[in-house]
């Protein structure tokens, strides 16, 4: 349906996988099983599943897996605010992110209200 890598919100998502990983490379070894590999998955969730549903050969199957992907990100910020409880990030380091989060999530919930409409699918 589209060439994923066109979509100016998989480049963001692809971003945010990036700052990721190079945030969560400072959290304890003993996280590296758990939170570290939670928060990693949940970001590398975003693009991948916009990919997918860019693959598909309908917008409706493309909406849902933006919402899937939406899913992913509210995951992800979640484990990156248990992260700064636990003062493994930064607060500084932690807004750069969830800035980036939100613009992600804004162009998704715009292709989500897209393609909300039954006469678009």
């Amino acid at each position: 349906m589209y060439n994923y890598s066109d979509l100016i919100v998989w480049q963001k998502a692809m971003n945010l996988v990036e700052l990721v990983y190079k945030t969560t490379g400072q959290l304890p070894n003993e996280e590296k099983f758990g939170l570290t590999s939670q928060i990693r998955r949940s970001a590398v969730s975003i693009p991948s599943n916009i990919a997918e549903g860019a693959g598909r050969n309908s917008k409706k199957s493309f909406r849902h897996f933006l919402e899937i992907s939406n899913g992913s990100v509210n995951e992800l910020k979640t484990q990156l605010e248990i992260s700064k409880r636990l003062n493994y990030i930064s607060k500084e380091e932690l807004d750069a992110i969830l800035n980036l989060c939100g613009e992600v999530q804004k162009m998704m919930y715009s292709l989500i209200r897209k393609y909300s409409n039954p006469k678009d699918l």
